[in-house]
């Protein structure tokens, strides 16, 4: 499998699987980056409001850490009431 290299480039608004890519000097803002254990590396890139998404074996590994408390299990955030009173 070959590497992808990414080198000055601002990457916005774009789904990335991360995976056998090499980033450079990059800016990524505003992506979803798609992660299943392959080898990838990074040197000067900035990551701006990006999403990681966690797959396979990735994935796996997330959750085994999660179990032994080496990771924070994630929040589910509280819904809000919804208010019973009305507004005049």
């Amino acid at each position: 499998m070959s590497i992808t290299k990414h080198e000055g480039k601002t990457l916005t608004k774009q789904a990335l699987v991360i995976d056998e890519c090499y980033f450079i000097n990059c800016v990524l803002r505003d992506c979803d980056l798609f992660y299943s254990g392959g080898d990838s590396a990074w040197m000067n890139t900035q990551f701006e409001n990006c999403r990681w998404h966690f797959r396979g074996p990735a994935l796996k590994t997330i959750q085994i850490a999660q179990q032994l408390g080496m990771l924070k299990q994630p929040q589910t955030p509280i819904p809000f009431p919804a208010s019973t009173s009305k507004m005049n």
